[in-house]
This record gives C-alpha cells, sequence and structure tokens, in this order.
C-alpha cells in the first residue's frame, strides 16, 4: 500500500513508546471489531491498524465502547507521538541517572498531544534515534538536565543545540511553547528562540552547558529474543518481517504480562515490541506461548537492522531481496543500519540509506541512490552520496563495499613509514590517492577532468581547498594507494 492506503490507517498514539499490558490489550480488541488480524507498528513507537471502509460513527462507537485510553487519529500529519528511549533502560548502556521511573514523570507531565515531533532520548543508546524529532531531549551528564537540539525540516533539517541544558521538568512547557512559535512558519535561531521566550518572561530552569554532547560508537544492538536484562531477569524482542502483528498471539501476550505482573510493553522504532521485567520462573511460559503460535524469535541480524516505510510493497520486496543476497555472500553488516526510501520523506536515521531515484522531484523507474552517513554514524545527520541511478540488481555489490568501508574504518591499519629507498608508484611519490569516504580515485596521470585539474598535477600541488568531486570531502580526507 502506498499513501492513500496508509491514509486509512487508524494510529494509536503511545507516549514514549511504552503502555500497559491492559491498554495494549484493548487496542488489539479495537483493531480486532474493525475486522483486522493484526496491528502494525510505526517508527515513531506508534501502533496503526487499518478502518476497513468502517466510518467515523463506527469507529467512535467502538472506541466509546472500547473505552480506550489513548488518542487515536487517521491524519499523521497533524499530530505526532513522543519518542523515548524508555525501552533502553536495564537493556542496553545507558546514562545512570536516567531511569524509567524519568521517563514516566516527563511524559505524564505532557497535557497536549503535541504537533512537532518530540525525542526524549538516552544519548548512550543505539536502539531508538537521537534526532528523528524536531525537538530533541537528550540527556546530559548533569543530573535531571538535558540538551535541547532543534531540528528544523523548514531549514534543511540542519541541528541547532540550544543554548543551555534544560530542567527535565520543564521540557513539556519549553515543548509547548516553541511549538506556538514554530506556528508562525518563521525560520527562527536557537539563539533567536531562546531570546523570544525570554522576552515573553516563559520561566525555565537552565544550567549552563560545560562540555559539548559526545556521540558515542556504540554499535546497533540485536534486540530481538529472550535476553539477559542488567539486573539478573530477562528482557523479550519480538519482530516480524512484514510487521503484520497477529492479534491472537499479542492478545495472549498482553494477558501473559498481566498474570506475571509485568507493567509495561515496549514499542521500538524498528517495528518490533519489547516486554522487560521477565522472571526466570516465567521464563518457559513465554516459550510455550510462542512455541503455540509458531513464533520464530531468532532472525538474521541482517533481517533486523532494517527500516522501511509502512505498508510499503516495494520496499519490503526490495529487502527482502537485498537480505537473501547479502545471506549467500555470509558478509557480516553487524552495527550498521540500513533504510530503504521510496519516496520523498527527506530525514533519515540509519548508517545507510537506499532511495528511489528522482528526477525533477519525482521518482523514476526501478533506479537507486545509495548514500551513507559520515562516519557511519547517523547521529551525525550529514548524508555523503555513494552511488546514484543504480539497479536493484547492483545494490548488493555496492552494500558489501560500504560494509568492508565501515569495518575498515573501525580498525584502520596504519601506514608504515616510507624509508627514503622506498619506490615510488609509477615513478612518482603521490601518483594515486583515494577518498576514503567513498573510495573515489585521484590519479595524477589523468588529474580530475571535473574540478578542471589538468592531467599530469601530483595530489601534493592540488590546493589546500581541493575537494572530491563525488561526495564533497576535504583533501585531507584522501590516502595514498598503490595501483
Amino acid at each position: 500500500m502506498q499513501g492513500d492506503e496508509k491514509r486509512d490507517l487508524i494510529r494509536v498514539f503511545v507516549k514514549g513508546g511504552f503502555l500497559s499490558p491492559a491498554a495494549l490489550l484493548k487496542i488489539m480488541e479495537l483493531s480486532k471489531s474493525l475486522g483486522n488480524k493484526y496491528v502494525l507498528f510505526g517508527s515513531r513507537q506508534d501502533i496503526m491498524f487499518p478502518r476497513n471502509q468502517a466510518g467515523e460513527a463506527q469507529v467512535d462507537a467502538v472506541f466509546n465502547a472500547i473505552k480506550i485510553e489513548h488518542e487515536l487519529s487517521g491524519d499523521q500529519s497533524v499530530h505526532q507521538n513522543i519518542v523515548s528511549s524508555y525501552v533502553a533502560v536495564n537493556v542496553v548502556d545507558t546514562t545512570p541517572w536516567v531511569k524509567e521511573d524519568t521517563y514516566n514523570v516527563l511524559i505524564d507531565a505532557f497535557e497536549f498531544t503535541p504537533r512537532l515531533k518530540i525525542n526524549i532520548v538516552d544519548p548512550l543508546q543505539s536502539l531508538v534515534p537521537l534526532f528523528s524529532g524536531e525537538l530533541n531531549f537528550i540527556a546530559s551528564r548533569e543530573e535531571n538536565y538535558w540538551y535541547l537540539y532543534i531540528r528544523d525540516p523548514r531549514k534543511g533539517n540542519l541541528l541547532e543545540c540550544w543554548p543551555k541544558l534544560i530542567f527535565g521538568q520543564d521540557i513539556p512547557k519549553i515543548a509547548r511553547e516553541l511549538e506556538k512559535i514554530f506556528q508562525e512558519f518563521l525560520p527562527f535561531t536557537t539563539e533567536e528562540l531562546y531570546l523570544v521566550l525570554k522576552n515573553n518572561y516563559v520561566r525555565i530552569n537552565y544550567h549552563p552547558i560545560t562540555e559539548k554532547l559526545a556521540f558515542t560508537d556504540t554499535a546497533f544492538p540485536y534486540y530481538e529474543g529472550l535476553n539477559a536484562m542488567l539486573n539478573n531477569q530477562y528482557w523479550l524482542g519480538l519482530y516480524w518481517r512484514n510487521n503484520q502483528y497477529d492479534i491472537e498471539f499479542m492478545s495472549a501476550a498482553c494477558r501473559l504480562c498481566q498474570e506475571t505482573n509485568i507493567s509495561k510493553i515496549n514499542i521500538i522504532p524498528w517495528k518490533a515490541f519489547v516486554v522487560k521485567g521477565i522472571k526466570a520462573s516465567d521464563r518457559l511460559r513465554w516459550q510455550k506461548v510462542m512455541g503455540k503460535f509458531g513464533i520464530n524469535e531468532r532472525h538474521s541480524s541482517l533481517e533486523l537492522n532494517w527500516h522501511l516505510p509502512v505498508i510499503d510493497a516495494e520496499a519490503l520486496e526490495l529487502k527482502r531481496f537485498l537480505v537473501r543476497e547479502l545471506d549467500q555472500q555470509d558478509i557480516s553488516t553487524h552495527g550498521l543500519t540500513f533504510s530503504i526510501k521510496t519516496n520523498r520523506e527527506s530525514f533519515h536515521f540509519t548508517s545507510v540509506v537506499i532511495a528511489r531515484s528522482q528526477i525533477g522531484g519525482t521518482t523514476t523507474g526501478e533506479y537507486y541512490d545509495i548514500s551513507y552517513a559520515k562516519d557511519f554514524n547517523p547521529n551525525t545527520i550529514t548524508y555523503i552520496p555513494y552511488a546514484r541511478r543504480v539497479s536493484k540488481e547492483l545494490i548488493p555489490a555496492l552494500l558489501i563495499e560500504l560494509s568492508k568501508l565501515y569495518f575498515r574504518q573501525l580498525n584502520p591499519e596504519k601506514e608504515p613509514a616510507k624509508s627514503p629507498d622506498t619506490p615510488a608508484v609509477n615513478g612518482h611519490p603521490d601518483s594515486i590517492y583515494q577518498c576514503s569516504n567513498c573510495l573515489t580515485v585521484y590519479d595524477q596521470k589523468y588529474g580530475d577532468e571535473i574540478a578542471h585539474v589538468p592531467a599530469g598535477t601530483a595530489f601534493s600541488e592540488l590546493p589546500e581547498s581541493y575537494r572530491c568531486h563525488v561526495c564533497d570531502s576535504e583533501k585531507k580526507y584522501f590516502v595514498a594507494v598503490k595501483e
């Protein structure tokens, strides 16, 4: 399904990406009452399901009968779900002072449904992206204080950091005030926004920023299966290839959570769900439930690190093809994440992006562009073009080369020192250089026609302003190679 069919989805906001088993069970009842056998998970930790030709009156009647606690919406362009990294606590390493109760207090304090995308996340984990929101509150090392990074799509998605750290309990207040200003459609700088709030006498508790936010190089975690937590309990992550989660199984899982005193179920942006706090004595009960419904809980890591649009047959078919090809080549992609784009959505949060090629703003044929995040870290939100207008059949080979480039970056080999009698390559000491970001080669023999560098120009003679004509990397990113 594409655009029109997506608009026929009912969307359930799950603030922070966590909800009680009782609430999730009611959502399953609601979806089932409309004739569905499944629900879908969205990249903003929300839940969706088709309305199946049901009119507003029928949906309202079912809604009132079941008395669901969570807000419903059929228009995803008006309101947005609040994303948080609640799920990461006790599953992966996180900032010590950020606990589950920290998120509970913050999410409960939001007394309005935001129109802006809001993220409340821990910078040490990589399970939930940091900057996929427009207002991104990132935990600092100063207890109870958060960085605010604003990403304004009207200004090209550039990140701007708020001048000061923000006290946690003031996050809902500042979010609401900024939302009012954003509705004026004026692209303010963060300094200007800060002064506007100050001049309007909006009282926010601040703390000086004493250090820049450091981006960690934490590898993307394997989030499926039954795994030990950091508090001697277990967590269970489950994933469906087609993102169609069976209502009967989900209902059984909710009831088992209730019977074993598990208070929360978590939705993650990778269209999967996680149950935390499973006692060792209850592991067998979970295994029996999964066995009863034939649940596969050990997909290849190649399967798990992909982000696809909701209900997109083309993206799902392409992913299946690429996973199959990479699996046959025995290629490791551990630590990398991939996304497939078939529309004009502009923001990415994965290491590698495979996007349908566009000419004049419209997609054309079955050709794709490939780009990757600077240093393969999507938190940089800077993407380097790698290949343009390539056919589907060529993508696996290009992804293999990118994965090799990624692992070379993780383990850089030191260049051996050259002795005075080291023979020159092609008779020149610096004949061939290669861009370490996109592997473009500069050969002295040919120069660089695109950059108007004549043949025979040695790399050392190039001006410091020289840049790679493919990915625009600076001269310093080129390294000497043998022919």
